[in-house]
């Protein structure tokens, strides 16, 4: 038999699903870093007319204007 014969396509053998498998791991994570910073840690106000960006603590201007 020639090697052709023998050979399987390259979606049947281990070593290119082990290859992807690493960077497709990296994606998922990233993706989820990304929504869990975008959603749960967003700027949430911290009392009434107060909010937080980063280190940053600002009145708002809504507040300001009903004192």
């Amino acid at each position: 038999m020639t090697e052709q014969q023998i050979s399987k396509p390259w979606w049947k053998q281990l070593w290119p699903w082990l290859l992807i498998s690493g960077p497709a791991v990296a994606m998922i994570g990233c993706i989820i870093t990304i929504w869990l910073a975008v959603n749960m840690y967003a700027d949430k106000p911290l009392r009434d007319g107060v909010v937080k960006q980063g280190l940053k603590v600002e009145q708002l201007k809504d507040a300001q204007a009903h004192k």
